[in-house]
């Protein structure tokens, strides 16, 4: 099961780097309008701090995407082996 879940997750990897790099373009807009909501009026610390837990949300998640991509390959590599040669001393 939670094999499956990993081949689903990273079934994408190029959905999951837009992922990732929008979560990553929703943080720097967020970390903007905290700073300009410092000098200024304090209600665009708070539309900073909203996009930022939005931007944590996608960039998290084209993470995990990418890191299951890799883990699968991991998986498969090591799931090949075992089946081709379980000698360990030649």
């Amino acid at each position: 099961m939670l094999k499956q879940l990993i081949y689903r997750l990273g079934s994408e990897p190029k959905l999951s780097l837009k992922r990732f790099l929008r979560g990553l373009a929703l943080f720097v807009l967020a970390v903007i309008f905290i700073a300009l909501g410092y000098y200024t009026h304090f209600s665009l610390q708070i539309i900073g701090l909203v996009i930022l837990a939005i931007a944590l949300f996608f960039a998290a998640w084209g993470y995990l995407g990418i890191f299951a991509n890799r883990f699968s390959q991991v998986l498969d590599r090591q799931s090949s082996r075992t089946e081709e040669d379980p000698d360990l001393w030649k």
